[in-house]
């Protein structure tokens, strides 16, 4: 995974300390879920419900579809992320 190409985008779902989900994108689910456990979080919605961990992820071929995906996954409800959560396990 250390030669992961650039150009691989990552959609992932993250569970927070408070059983909230957050989904976002990244080229690097790794260095992301790191940043999202920092203390000097950038995302503030993260910051405050640490510790987070990754309950799912999807990889694409680029950041638009990306971004599409993640918009999808945003929409649906959070019985359709956790079943969607399930079924990638």
């Amino acid at each position: 995974m250390a030669n992961k190409p650039i150009n691989d985008w990552s959609v992932y779902i993250i569970r927070c300390a408070d059983q909230s989900l957050y989904t976002g994108v990244t080229t690097d689910i790794n260095r992301r879920i790191a940043e999202h456990n920092s203390p000097d979080s950038i995302t503030r919605y993260t910051r405050v419900r640490q510790p987070v961990s990754l309950v799912y992820h999807e990889t694409l071929s680029d950041r638009s579809s990306a971004c599409k995906r993640e918009h999808q996954i945003k929409k649906l409800s959070r019985l359709q992320k956790l079943t969607l959560v399930q079924a990638g396990n």
